[in-house]
């Protein structure tokens, strides 16, 4: 059992939540393998250079290829020449690729135990309902002391929550369905609703036989 931070009625308290759950050591291989894989799937890949075919100008010969004195040379494009083609240059591609389901889930979960086990987990109750207000949820982070760096997590959609906080720095409004070991790993701390601790701990959670 880990003590985490509870903030509810507008005072912090502390409770204690099984991180055995979650899981029992750090899988290290496997929680930089999963960011790997996030973060290689977020790359554009349109990143290009020109070869030479692309470079525009003439194919003339700039002078004979024989008694000139100056080394050999066909054309202005030649990668040897300051504004020519580049060899072997870099062109577009895709850098996604996946792991397996099962290893995903166990690099979440993984993540998940990180953060009970290190203390960086609170529950908060209280966000701002109807409108938005940076403000109000705000206080909420600071109160926990997570305000420098935090996900905040609920069980749906709440947009009254993401507007309150979306001009916060360095903090992200996430649900449940959107958690992976990157973004538990991004921000320091993580910020769950009750409902999003109940679901959390329904879906990732080890159940005991």
């Amino acid at each position: 059992m880990v003590e985490v931070k509870v903030f509810e009625g507008g005072a912090v308290k502390s409770t204690d939540v099984d991180a055995a759950a979650f899981g029992s050591r750090v899988l290290g291989r496997t929680l930089k393998d999963a960011i790997v894989m996030y973060e290689a799937n977020l790359r554009q890949g349109t990143v290009q250079a020109r070869t030479r075919s692309m470079v525009h100008g003439g194919n003339k010969k700039l002078w004979p290829q024989k008694h000139t004195g100056r080394a050999r040379m066909g054309t202005t494009k030649s990668p040897l020449w300051r504004g020519g083609g580049r060899i072997h240059p870099p062109a577009p591609r895709d850098h996604s690729y996946h792991m397996p389901k099962k290893a995903r889930r166990a690099a979440l979960r993984n993540a998940l135990f990180t953060k009970f086990r290190d203390g960086e987990v609170a529950i908060a109750a209280g966000w701002p309902e109807g409108k938005p207000s940076t403000k109000a949820a705000f206080g909420i982070l600071t109160q926990l002391g997570m305000a420098k760096s935090a996900t905040v997590v609920t069980d749906k959609v709440d947009g009254t929550l993401c507007k309150s906080l979306r001009n916060v720095p360095l903090v992200d409004v996430r649900t449940v369905d959107d958690l992976n070991a990157r973004q538990v790993l991004l921000r320091r701390y993580l910020v769950l609703t009750p409902a999003a601790l109940a679901a959390v701990q329904q879906r990732f959670a080890r159940k005991e036989a």
